[in-house]
């Protein structure tokens, strides 16, 4: 597979990416996957974490569903206010990731705790199985089963006029296209009131400074990024492509349907990120087209801080409380 960038900037002793990604390369140019990981089942150990998790399926024929969260207090609670609900997307490349992995489901777990929300993970279909654009098109199917047959958990504890769309890294991606996939779907009586993006996931044919500077990155090496790119993008399509470049020419106008819904939004990176080039380039663009965003690079870390880093996901869920109160503040 000939990445298809127009830039080789691969380590002579760099391991091999599907490795990496936990697959084989076949011949035929499909992909095996390995064994899957250790994967974390929906708890009711309340020593482990102050949430309740419930595992629900959405499309059988797709194998997609969700997990949703909802922190021990509120349930334990006979006050309780309704809690505002994130719709969370997990990255991984578009090609690997769910939500019963460790790292998403403590992250919601404590996201969960400390924001506090009633979260619904999405276990969306991957790549290179199913290519983009699966992966947006079954968020809109999430959104539009909480409308139409909404759980229980949510019917009782998530106030559904106040719903906000999350993604880190490719999650990310798949957060901030969903407007211009759910801009002709009645989804009343919910309300999408903004979109979170952490370290969201972008790219472009010609390298940026800061992926140059970070092509050896651990968590993102550079290699890895232009394979999981070459799986994750429809047959054909190069990394000028809209899903992937959101500065190249629109036919989706995924900027003007952000501002036509009056959506706000977050956008969380840091220095230690290969891609925070294209986030500050992806801020400066939503700027331009008069859309409310709220956003913060940390110095340091690096790509999935968020996901790896317990400290560093509590901080971040003060950050999105900051952002989704009716008194947001205005920085992070």
């Amino acid at each position: 597979m000939v990445p298809t960038t127009t830039e080789n900037t691969q380590p002579a002793d760099a391991v091999d990416p599907f490795s990496y990604l936990g697959m084989v390369f076949n011949a035929d140019g499909t992909i095996t996957r390995k064994e899957e990981p250790l994967q974390t089942p929906a708890t009711f150990d309340f020593t482990q974490f102050p949430v309740f998790t419930q595992d629900i399926t959405i499309n059988q024929s797709n194998n997609t569903g969700a997990r949703i969260y909802v922190p021990r207090k509120t349930l334990e609670s006979t006050t309780a206010n309704l809690l505002p609900v994130i719709i969370y997307i997990h990255g991984g490349g578009f090609v690997i990731g769910r939500p019963s992995s460790p790292i998403f489901h403590y992250f919601c777990s404590v996201m969960a705790v400390e924001t506090p929300a009633l979260i619904v993970s999405v276990d969306y279909r991957l790549a290179p199985e199913h290519r983009l654009p699966a992966a947006y098109q079954d968020i809109v199917e999430v959104l539009q089963w909480i409308k139409t047959s909404p759980h229980e958990l949510l019917v009782k504890y998530g106030d559904l006029s106040k719903c906000y769309i999350m993604g880190g890294s490719a999650g990310g991606n798949i957060a901030y296209h969903a407007p211009a996939f759910i801009k002709d779907v009645d989804l009343k009586p919910m309300i999408i009131e903004g979109l979170v993006l952490i370290q969201p996931y972008f790219g472009g044919t010609k390298r940026t400074e800061s992926e140059l500077r970070h092509v050896n990155n651990p968590t993102l090496p550079l290699h890895v990024n232009d394979v999981m790119w070459d799986l994750g993008l429809p047959d054909g399509a190069d990394r000028d492509h809209e899903y992937c470049n959101p500065t190249v020419e629109s036919k989706l106008g995924v900027c003007d349907w952000i501002r036509k819904l009056g959506l706000r939004v977050m956008v969380k990176g840091c220095d230690g990120d290969p891609l925070r080039d294209r986030q500050v380039e992806l801020v400066k663009m939503m700027n331009e087209r008069g859309i409310e965003v709220v956003s913060s690079f940390d110095e340091g870390y690096f790509h999935g801080i968020d996901v790896f880093d317990p400290s560093y996901a509590k901080s971040l869920c003060l950050a999105i409380r900051n952002f989704i109160s009716p008194a947001h503040e205005t920085t992070l």
